[in-house]
């Protein structure tokens, strides 16, 4: 949609892209093109910071979120210039270094943001080799959740012990994570097959 689509979802506008995310949200349940207890979001790596915004945002909104390799906690992250694309990201994300960009990034940071209140159902997923979203930051993320959450809802950590960033490769293991992946949100939602009684 052009460089000042762009511009707009980026650094002190930031804010921008977890608002339009959830206003597409809202316009498809009062569209009654579904509800929020049939909505799941899902998104991986940046869109994984997405998904943790909106549900510190929004849980209400979501019966489910899905956040694959998802970037959480994004000032410790952004403080760390070793790594490998903290630098260069500082012009997506901003420094957390210049005290005015500080304090943009803690208003949305996943991480930073938790509360004590009812999140719906999640699944979170991380990649021990993972090079650029290294594996205890969704790891800590998924820790402070379980210890603030107030709600019964399943929170799951899957770690893939092989892959990387884009998970498994090779095409059987891939849509083996695509089965997992899917068979949370349908179950989450209330589709998925149930085993018969038995006799």
């Amino acid at each position: 949609m052009g460089r000042q689509w762009y511009d707009d979802g980026k650094m002190m506008r930031k804010m921008n892209t977890f608002r339009d995310y959830v206003d597409v949200a809202e316009d498809l349940v009062r569209r009654r093109y579904t509800s929020a207890d049939r909505l799941v979001a899902n998104g991986g790596s940046a869109g994984g910071l997405l998904m943790g915004a909106v549900a510190n945002m929004r849980p209400d909104l979501f019966r489910a979120v899905v956040a694959e390799v998802p970037f959480v906690d994004v000032i410790n992250t952004m403080l760390d210039a070793s790594l490998p694309l903290t630098a260069q990201e500082w012009e997506q994300w901003g420094n957390p270094n210049m005290p005015e960009h500080y304090a943009y990034m803690r208003q949305y940071s996943p991480y930073d943001n938790v509360e004590a209140k009812s999140y719906p159902w999640m699944l979170v997923t991380t990649s021990f080799n993972d090079s650029q979203v290294m594996y205890w930051e969704p790891a800590k993320w998924v820790a402070k959740l379980r210890s603030r959450k107030t709600d019964a809802h399943p929170l799951y950590f899957k770690t893939n012990l092989a892959g990387g960033h884009g998970g498994s490769s090779g095409r059987y293991e891939r849509m083996r994570e695509t089965a997992f992946k899917y068979a949370f949100m349908l179950d989450a939602v209330g589709l998925a097959p149930r085993p018969a009684p038995t006799p």
